[in-house]
């Protein structure tokens, strides 16, 4: 075992393909062949070894991840934490921000929304910020854009809410008519929603939202910031919890 550990850096550089510091030392063609022999017959007998480096470098990946996350969250923290185009929920003065980014034709968004209610509901001390993010297709879009139109004309968010219950948790594909429609079962000006459809505030809202979900690596939905962590996925109502626990105390219980 000795031997392998002095040979480390250039039986994984010739394992993996990688090249081999520059402080490594060179091998002639036979003895790079008595290498990579040593390396098959090792990993034969114990291909647990390569388990453990697969494990190992997701959690070096995962570690990567977080601090570019970390990075774009705060770099952008004022956008994504406190912008007048985001719908606000919750505790306005909360400890911890919960931001997320849906579309109405996510069916794991329908989930994630009675997680985020129950949230709602539980949690006094949670700012919740939703934002728009209509990745799939054109329905989509016209959904988020009678949606925003829709914030606009109710700035306490409790019309909103209404219409995104409705909208959301209806079945069926959401598009303008059924975004309409929602919005009509919760007491707005229709015709201004259909006027406010195409206005520079609605372009400003969805361009924002796409231009901040792009700088934090999102590409799905439902996604998440809260506190500094970037969470992409339904997880479920308990990882959530524990996310805002981290934020809000540094652990996953407080």
């Amino acid at each position: 075992m000795s031997s392998l550990r002095f040979l480390a850096p250039a039986l994984l550089a010739l394992a993996f393909g990688v090249a081999p510091a520059a402080s490594a030392q060179s091998f002639s063609d036979s003895q790079r062949g008595e290498i990579e022999q040593i390396v098959k017959s090792y990993l034969l007998a114990h291909p647990e070894v390569l388990e453990e480096v697969s494990t190992e470098l997701g959690k070096r990946q995962a570690a990567t991840e977080a601090l570019k996350h970390e990075a774009a969250v705060t770099e952008n923290a004022d956008a994504i934490f406190n912008s007048q185009r985001g719908v606000t929920l919750g505790n306005k003065n909360g400890d911890v921000t919960f931001v997320e980014f849906f579309d109405y034709n996510c069916g794991y968004c329908k989930r994630a929304m009675i997680d985020m209610l129950e949230l709602l509901k539980s949690d006094q001390k949670l700012k919740i910020v939703l934002k728009e993010f209509p990745v799939l297709g054109q329905s989509s879009v016209e959904a988020a854009q009678v949606a925003v139109a829709a914030r606009m004309q109710d700035p306490t968010g409790k019309k909103y809410l209404d219409f995104h219950q409705k909208l959301l948790g209806g079945r069926g594909q959401a598009d303008k008519s059924r975004a309409l429609a929602a919005a009509k079962e919760a007491g707005f000006d229709i015709a201004k929603i259909e006027k406010d459809m195409t206005s520079p505030e609605v372009r400003a809202t969805l361009e924002e939202n796409f231009k901040l979900a792009e700088s934090m690596g999102m590409n799905g939905t439902p996604s998440y910031v809260i506190g500094k962590q970037v969470v992409v996925g339904a997880v479920g109502l308990e990882n959530l919890k524990e996310k805002i626990n981290t934020a809000r105390c540094g652990k996953a219980s407080c």
